[in-house]
């Protein structure tokens, strides 16, 4: 039975560079971007060791408020929404669509686990043109965990209908990917630029340097397990 392909959203799919006009508006430096998102980051785990639950779109309100203040800047009001709402109109990454293609194409079960609410992940795939790809569409809200908690990847395969080690998780994070091989799942590491992979985790079975990379090896594991 070929593995299910279960994609992380932000990142991965989705490409935030197309913030960058809008953090060089509000901060003077379009470089913001990552720092606010790598705070983001942060804070999601903060909120998952200790055992809580906090939407992530509060999330990452509240790594702007951190971002503005460790900066020394004042960020208006409008500004803070212009930043909030360009999440919902990321484009895709150029390599997405033709993967997903052919992915399809040769039967292989799509579905998208982000951390986002549902609406938020919906309105995101649906500007970006990806929506119809996937068979279903999971976020963390249904079981108020946060990525990498293995319980989020649970949900993904009962949701599924599949076990565990019939999930792969591919993601551009290496907590994301790190989090779904200790949960059991199978995984693969888009490595985009500036993304590596963690050292103290076991290492996914597919790494590729785009999602084109990535499809071509799940198709030849596919195949040969068949």
């Amino acid at each position: 039975m070929p593995r299910v392909c279960v994609f992380d959203v932000n990142e991965t799919l989705l490409d935030l560079r197309a913030l960058d006009p809008m953090f060089e508006q509000a901060f003077g430096d379009p470089g913001v971007r990552h720092e606010w998102f790598q705070q983001v980051i942060h804070l999601a785990m903060v909120v998952t060791i200790t055992g809580s639950y906090v939407p992530f779109a509060q999330i990452g309100d509240a790594a702007l408020t951190m971002t503005a203040a460790r900066r020394g800047v004042k960020l208006s009001s409008s500004g803070r929404q212009q930043i909030l709402a360009g999440m919902r109109q990321l484009p895709p990454h150029p390599d997405v669509q033709p993967a997903l293609e052919r992915l399809q194409a040769n039967g292989i079960r799509l579905a998208t686990l982000t951390n986002s609410n549902v609406e938020l992940a919906e309105a995101q795939l649906a500007f970006a043109g990806l929506r119809d790809f996937f068979e279903v569409r999971l976020s963390v809200e249904e079981v108020r965990r946060l990525k990498p908690a293995p319980e989020v990847y649970q949900m993904a395969a009962h949701r599924l209908g599949v076990a565990m080690d019939q999930v792969r998780l591919i993601a551009a994070h290496a907590w994301d990917v790190a989090g779904a091989l200790r949960a059991g799942c199978a995984a693969a590491f888009v490595a985009r630029p500036g993304m590596v992979l963690d050292p103290l985790a076991p290492p996914p079975d597919v790494v590729g340097h785009d999602l084109a990379a990535v499809a071509d090896q799940i198709l030849v594991i596919e195949r040969q397990a068949a």
